[in-house]
């Protein structure tokens, strides 16, 4: 019972950082929070696994779904920033955001990559070959930390057809085939969320941002590469 008691406590705890990321978020505020077990003090043996990501990352529960995965050894941070990209180019780039910065401070053990989908947006004009050296660029900053951290990069979650200027066509035709490249260069894990999401339409309400299940589903697939090891 008292079990329960403190999971259910724990559990409300993360939704209200959720709620307030989101409200700071809508006040046109860049954030990002953390997501950790309630406690007095740090534990010495804890892992930071870094959340580095855009609104998948920063408006879906899958930060606090890995972490409940993952159990009280680990610490997640979540450094997802709404409309972020990999390229440096457009106004959004995440490398250009406070969250880059806070991210490596952190000093995280393992860092979880998932962006690419904003850099389908019909408004920017990107090539695969700058898409691909900048999200070089960026893992380089995370593998340059004291931490050294694991870094996994991921196949974004799929688009379906929406009211807004992210192409589901070039998406599909040059973002994942970059994002392959990528993985292929740096020989790091490549975890896909992009086939087990492909057959679940309905949990994309707006055709881009994943549901309560979807979510789920991200934080499972994430948490099945981190126990592997990437393989």
């Amino acid at each position: 019972m008292l079990w329960g008691i403190r999971e259910g406590m724990s559990r409300l705890l993360q939704m209200l950082a959720l709620v307030c990321a989101v409200l700071i978020v809508l006040l046109g505020v860049e954030t990002f929070f953390f997501v950790s077990m309630p406690n007095n003090s740090a534990k010495p043996n804890e892992i930071r696994v870094a959340c580095v990501g855009d609104s998948i990352t920063a408006g879906t529960e899958y930060p606090v779904d890995l972490w409940n995965l993952l159990g009280a050894n680990y610490t997640v941070g979540n450094f997802g920033i709404g409309g972020s990209t990999v390229a440096v180019c457009t106004n959004a780039s995440w490398v250009n955001m406070t969250a880059f910065e806070v991210a490596k401070e952190y000093q995280p053990d393992i860092v979880v990559i998932i962006l690419g989908t904003n850099d389908a947006d019909t408004d920017y004009n990107e090539t695969n070959q700058q898409f691909i050296a900048d999200y070089i660029q960026l893992i380089g900053e995370f593998q340059a930390l004291s931490s050294k951290p694991q870094v996994y990069i991921t196949l974004p979650t799929p688009l379906f057809p929406n009211n807004g200027t992210l192409s589901q066509a070039y998406f599909e035709a040059n973002v994942l085939p970059s994002i392959r490249e990528v993985a292929s260069q740096t020989g790091l894990p490549l975890i896909d969320l992009y086939t087990p999401l492909l057959t679940h339409p309905e949990f994309f309400k707006d055709g881009i941002h994943p549901d309560y299940e979807g979510a789920r589903l991200i934080a499972s697939t994430v948490y099945s590469a981190i126990s592997s090891g990437g393989k």
